[in-house]
């Protein structure tokens, strides 16, 4: 007789695809970093993957943004190569997200990628509140 099969490893709080529970709380993290990336400035999914504690694989943050609420400027995220990768998505335009981009003022290669050294937003990290450190004072 063979032993029952395992049922395969999976990172503890990471969400993929149709998973319920956390993904609505993990979505909601990556529309709120979204909602903070200036005009003319992007970030890419892993890199909002990342920030958001590697909770969402990078594809898993596309598909959030695929469905993302109106007040999400999901063109502004951008796959590692710094390429559009909403041209393959069926009912997306073709070349609407590149076009969004250069409305504001981001400009494409020859090779249809953007430059992310000049383009990329890193933003800055919110120290977490903790107790006001004391000074010792001595006594003499």
């Amino acid at each position: 007789m063979r032993p029952a099969k395992r049922p395969p490893a999976r990172s503890p709080g990471r969400v993929h695809g149709d998973v319920r529970g956390e993904r609505s709380k993990a979505f909601e993290a990556v529309y709120r970093l979204v909602r903070r990336i200036p005009r003319g400035r992007v970030m890419t999914y892993g890199q909002i993957a990342g920030l958001i504690e590697h909770r969402l694989s990078p594809r898993a943050v596309g598909w959030a943004l695929h469905g993302c609420p109106e007040n999400v400027p999901w063109q502004r995220v951008v796959n590692a190569s710094g390429a559009c990768s909403t041209d393959r998505l069926p009912d997306t335009p073709t070349g609407l997200q590149r076009a969004m981009l250069e409305s504001e003022g981001i400009a494409f290669r020859a090779n249809e990628t953007l430059d992310l050294e000049s383009c990329r937003w890193t933003p800055r990290l919110r120290k977490p509140a903790g107790p006001a450190k004391r000074s010792k004072i001595t006594r003499t």
